[in-house]
């Protein structure tokens, strides 16, 4: 090694861009998943060292984490000039999470003398439970989202939720980290690892030259035995959950993936051309698959609003005629909103799930929802699902409703108001729990819709994402997003269908299996045969119980150097 490399590796910022790098490349575009395995090592590797190089070495850590995010979520600002602010504010943020999780994890190897190999999984999963629930939460490019092909391996979310799959991949990296010399001048460290051998060497203290090969050699990788149990019990768990025979076909679903870039979207004067758009590869797909149950058409795509109303809406300022009058408009204005999509399913022959924005007019004013609904072709139309978890600053701005200006530095016109309540839309024998947009990107909002449903008596069968992926110009975006939805169906034991404007749809089933998949960025339209999964999970019904102790293990963590920080001479 040469000089410059060796003081590389010693320094602090060397080892941390080199798991950053490595990270990275595991996620899209790139892909090298296997990589995932190998990318938090260096990270550990500087949590066991006895001092950390350089004069600020948790900056140089929060720098290694900022260029990581900065790359990673490099798609931010595509949708609007103004998201570049958003995008390396967001990566600052997330910048601080590779510091506090060597700051914590030194903590538990050097004050309290843990083992590396149980501190640093639990601090990275308690701190991903942290990301997903902080600003909102956002866990797209989670390292275990990495290992979505591996079916195998993936199976243990339906116990803890794509959070135990970061566990594992900590888990064995840490045992990787074990078998690596901890460093030159990292005393205490070492004199952790030595202590064992130096009692049994005063105990004999002429060891035999086999022995102390064996000391040496075998013993050192005793680490590899462990890392290799944890991924034989993983996956022979997985293999006992996925022996299961699929209960009864209950529809067949037309996926309808159009390919409109946002700006067409937003742009009033082409409704008509993405009506037609949807229109035509909607009869494309009743023609090809005749007798479908369902056809879903993703987030927002049936431009024509849905108009609904409360009793006690009054009249807008400039009405001039009677309050009744207004009762009566109102009524004509929302029946002659579901005319359109009566319409729709007519003439496809198939129930349609529709993605609409919905005007309601309540006592506060005009409320805007990005909501979802069943038509029928005999003109019935389904409750409503109103989504319930907004994007910062893509569906609604802080404090905007009192100082109006901030809306003006992002892509919102206006901001949308958050549904209230889980809806179940039935259609045929299919018993759908709908979600909108990034929804899926958060396991304990889909979770917690889910079993509020089966506390009410109403499970459903299957889940249903209807988002619009055009801000992202086929970025690795939809590769990330896609996989969100892998891990929410293996968590829920249900199959999820993804409806996604520019892609990617997808039908996926209840072990992650992705069975159909649209294209990036082209139109097209998916077959998914649905069936109910007779499978129970302790993930739904118990929820984030093992990353929630894994984050109070964290804090714990924290508190203990806040209290030795406070008790160090000054």
């Amino acid at each position: 090694m040469t000089p410059r490399l060796d003081a590389w590796a010693r320094s602090t910022f060397g080892p941390a861009l080199a798991g950053a790098a490595l990270y990275w490349a595991a996620l899209p575009p790139l892909d090298a998943w296997p990589l995932a395995w190998l990318a938090p090592v260096p990270w550990i590797a500087l949590a066991r060292r006895d001092t950390l190089a350089g004069r600020r070495p948790y900056r140089a850590l929060w720098l290694a984490g900022f260029l990581f995010w900065l790359a990673a979520y490099q798609f931010i600002r595509l949708p609007h000039p103004a998201n570049y602010l958003g995008w390396t504010a967001l990566a600052a943020y997330l910048g601080c999470y590779p510091p506090v999780f060597v700051g914590l994890s030194r903590i538990g190897v050097h004050c309290l003398r843990l083992p590396v190999i149980l501190v640093a999984p639990v601090v990275w999963t308690g701190l991903e439970l942290a990301r997903a629930h902080l600003l909102t939460g956002i866990t797209l490019g989670a390292l275990g989202h990495t290992q979505y092909r591996w079916i195998g391996l993936i199976q243990v979310s339906d116990l803890g939720g794509a959070y135990a799959v970061d566990f594992v991949i900590v888990f064995v990296a840490a045992c990787l980290a074990r078998m690596l010399p901890v460093g030159a001048g990292d005393e205490a460290a070492r004199e952790i690892d030595e202590k064992p051998r130096q009692a049994d060497e005063r105990k004999s203290p002429r060891p035999r030259p086999l022995s102390r090969l064996w000391e040496r050699g075998v013993l050192a990788f005793w680490p590899a035995v462990v890392a290799g149990a944890m991924l034989g019990g993983v996956l022979a768990y997985g293999h006992f959950r996925m022996a299961v025979e699929l209960g009864e076909t209950l529809g067949r679903v037309g996926l309808i993936q159009g390919s409109i870039d946002v700006q067409l979207k937003m742009d009033e004067k082409k409704i008509d051309f993405i009506h037609s758009h949807y229109e035509r590869l909607s009869e494309e797909a009743c023609r090809r698959w005749p007798g479908l149950d369902l056809v879903v058409w993703p987030e927002t795509m049936f431009r024509a609003p849905l108009a609904s109303a409360d009793l006690e809406a009054p009249p807008p300022p400039d009405w001039n005629d009677a309050p009744a009058a207004f009762k009566a408009h109102l009524a004509r204005v929302i029946e002659e909103s579901r005319e359109p999509m009566i319409d729709l399913a007519r003439s496809l022959g198939a129930p349609a799930l529709l993605g609409v924005e919905t005007l309601h007019y309540s006592a506060a004013g005009v409320r805007r929802f990005n909501s979802a609904v069943i038509v029928t072709p005999d003109g019935r139309v389904s409750d409503r699902y109103d989504k319930m978890h907004r994007v910062l600053f893509g569906e609604y701005v802080p404090f905007a409703d009192r100082w109006p200006w901030l809306a003006r530095f992002t892509p919102l016109k206006f901001g949308l108001t958050a549904g209230t309540r889980p809806v179940l839309l039935e259609s045929g024998r299919l018993r759908i729990a709908p979600n909108i947009c990034f929804e899926n990107v958060l396991p304990h909002v889909i979770r917690r819709q889910v079993a509020t449903l089966v506390a009410e008596g109403r499970e459903p069968d299957v889940l249903v994402n209807l988002t619009n992926d055009g801000w992202f110009y086929g970025s690795s975006e939809l590769d990330m997003h896609l996989v969100c939805g892998v891990f929410r169906a293996v968590e829920c034991r249900k199959p999820m269908l993804i409806a996604a404007n520019t892609g990617f749809s997808a039908w996926i089933d209840g072990d992650g299996r992705i069975l159909a998949r649209g294209p990036r960025r082209e139109p097209d339209v998916l077959l998914a045969t649905v069936a109910r999964d007779p499978r129970a999970s302790g993930y739904l019904r118990h929820g984030d119980w093992f990353s929630g102790t894994c984050l109070v293990a964290s804090v714990l963590l924290g508190l203990v150097g806040v209290w030795g920080w406070w008790r160090r001479p000054r």
